[in-house]
């Protein structure tokens, strides 16, 4: 009994040991605790499609002022998005999005393809007062990633009056980017003017 004492109390560091190695990996393996669990329920995707009601609230249009050598008139504007890239959100979700983009993928940080089409109330044929723009605009978060206040610059080619043109832009959001103020210059000479837009946008 003494030696086997003995031989017990020899094979108790090199037990231990073996056991602590042992244990690391399964201690690691263990179920995940309540934030990381949480963690990755955030990170679901979430689904999202176009429905009926969403193409309703499209149709809403965004007021604005339009401003011309000599001339200003009051003007509407819609907004499409077919491709968006967002930088800013969890990294375990897809990026990209088309047509239908939640507001935190956007103004949390993003760079987006729009269309632009936009009616000017002046006088003239019809046909004159359409404008169509489609560019690129790379959205940035300014105040809690972007719920509170975001801006987004950008830069498109514009169609009117028979000719082309190009576009550069400005705005800043805030209320979940679903209210903001954008500021469009076109300096091309044939259509030269400057629109500023009360954005009204859900997503």
């Amino acid at each position: 009994m003494p030696r086997a004492r003995r031989i017990a109390r020899r094979r108790a560091p090199a037990l231990a040991a073996c056991a602590a190695v042992l244990g690391w990996p399964l201690a690691h393996a263990a179920p995940e605790g309540p934030r990381q669990a949480a963690a990755t329920a955030a990170a679901t995707e979430p689904g999202i499609r176009l429905t009926a009601a969403w193409l309703f609230v499209q149709l809403v249009p965004s007021p604005g002022l339009w401003i011309g050598p000599g001339e200003a008139h009051l003007g509407i504007r819609w907004q499409v998005t077919p491709l968006l890239y967002s930088f800013g959100i969890n990294r375990k979700l897809s990026p990209w999005r088309a047509f239908v983009v939640e507001p935190l993928t956007r103004h949390a940080g993003s760079i987006e393809l729009f269309g632009s089409p936009e009616y000017i109330a002046r006088p003239g044929a019809l046909g004159e007062r359409w404008m169509l723009r489609g560019g690129v605009r790379a959205y940035f978060p300014l105040l809690h990633r972007g719920d509170y206040m975001s801006c987004s610059l950008g830069g498109s080619a514009v169609y009117a009056r028979e000719r082309l043109g190009a576009s550069y832009e400005a705005g800043v959001y805030t209320l979940f980017g679903a209210l903001g103020v954008q500021v469009t210059h076109t300096p091309t000479a044939a259509l030269r003017s400057t629109m500023f837009t009360l954005s009204i946008r859900y997503f």
